[in-house]
């Protein structure tokens, strides 16, 4: 009881016309992951129509699998047989079953080794197809804010993201019989995401933490959708690859909105890293006093006091800026006074006589008294006749 390929590998053109009648997938459009086969008279395949008759399958019958289409005999919703690679089988009771694996290999044949059936051919057989195409455009959104810890902002931050995703089917057998409904004849994955979209973000949550642990920042979520899809392929193996034969193949982010206080966070990080250049600080002041003076010169009520305030919020901004150059200005004098070795001590003066060098009022070596008008009294040292201050220290004669 099984198939017999008639024509293998061939998908279509003159070999379609040897068959009146051929058994073929009703739907397989976008999105449909598994329909049932119909019987497609010779007119209705050359005209593409897909409605056909469902028509038991009997013994002698032609089955058309094409490319990326998974096709399963079952009789009394057992699967007897199947075929991974495109061509046409005819169904022979008598035979065994092929089991043609395609490129899956042997893991096929391991999937139905767990569910042979050995009972006698009935007139209930049927033929079932899975799209072994990639899935797109399957849409996810989080209804509660998700927590992802950014080290670029040192904080826990919450966040809501929308997008989709997509996948494929890697064990169709498995796929059959953990993800179909019983006795649906054409599933479109929108009719079953709904009991895998709880497990898909909460996947996606874990998935997040890893690229937290990596340090990856949340602005550059987008971008790293290959790397999000490789972690939650992981995280969704034994659940979803191991027990229902699918798989994530890859997740697209189409938007990243933070919750109130996050969006607060966020802000004030970037303003306060702004502030840190010393240019976009400047500037931040200067364009903060200029609209002050504007709004104080429009207040009729008290323009003075407003001015008066604006003078205060002027002094305590330029204390702000001018910090770092006081500080340089203060090191600069420190380092300038240590090095500078004055000419002369306050009080000293020099005999007009003798030349020596005195610090009280008549010269020690000849006894000459201090002239107050040729030095300074300040500092002593020797004035030129007419000046009005000290050339040396600067004393006002």
């Amino acid at each position: 009881m099984g198939i017999i390929a008639a024509v293998a590998g061939a998908v279509g053109g003159a070999l379609a016309d040897q068959w009146l009648e051929v058994i073929e997938a009703q739907d397989m459009g976008e999105g449909v992951v598994f329909t049932k086969g119909v019987m497609m008279r010779q007119s209705d395949r050359r005209n593409q129509n897909r409605k056909g008759t469902s028509d038991i399958i009997t013994d002698g019958s032609i089955i058309h699998v094409h490319q990326n289409q998974f096709m399963m005999l079952v009789d009394g919703g057992k699967i007897v047989d199947y075929s991974a690679e495109p061509g046409y089988y005819k169904v022979s009771n008598a035979s065994n079953p092929s089991l043609f694996n395609g490129n899956f290999g042997d893991a096929l044949k391991e999937s139905f080794s767990r569910i042979t059936y050995g009972g006698v051919p009935s007139q209930q057989q049927k033929a079932f197809f899975v799209n072994l195409q990639e899935i797109k455009g399957i849409k996810f959104g989080t209804p509660n804010p998700l927590n992802y810890f950014d080290n670029f902002y040192n904080a826990e931050l919450f966040l809501r993201t929308f997008g989709t995703y997509s996948i494929k089917i890697t064990d169709p057998i498995k796929f059959f019989q953990e993800a179909i409904p019983r006795d649906a004849e054409n599933v479109h994955i929108d009719d079953i995401n709904a009991q895998y979209l709880s497990e898909f973000l909460e996947a996606l949550q874990a998935a997040m933490n890893k690229m937290s642990i990596d340090g990856i920042r949340i602005s550059h979520m987008p971008s790293k959708g290959s790397q999000l899809s490789t972690y939650m392929s992981e995280i969704l193996d034994k659940s979803w690859t191991e027990k229902r034969g699918m798989e994530v193949l890859s997740v697209g982010i189409a938007s990243i909105s933070y919750d109130d206080e996050s969006k607060e966070l966020v802000n004030m990080r970037n303003k306060g890293a702004m502030l840190g250049d010393a240019s976009i600080r400047e500037g931040f002041v200067q364009g903060s006093v200029a609209r002050g003076l504007e709004a104080a010169g429009s207040n009729q009520a008290g323009a003075g006091m407003a001015f008066m305030g604006m003078g205060m919020g002027m002094n305590a901004g330029g204390s702000f800026m001018g910090q770092a150059s006081q500080a340089n200005m203060a090191h600069m004098q420190q380092q300038g006074s240590a090095t500078k070795v004055p000419a002369k001590e306050a009080g000293e003066w020099f005999c007009s006589e003798c030349g020596t060098k005195n610090s009280g009022k008549f010269c020690t070596n000849c006894g000459t008294q201090k002239s107050l008008g040729n030095t300074c009294p300040k500092c002593g040292a020797q004035l030129t006749a007419g000046a009005k201050f000290c050339s040396e220290c600067g004393e006002k004669l």
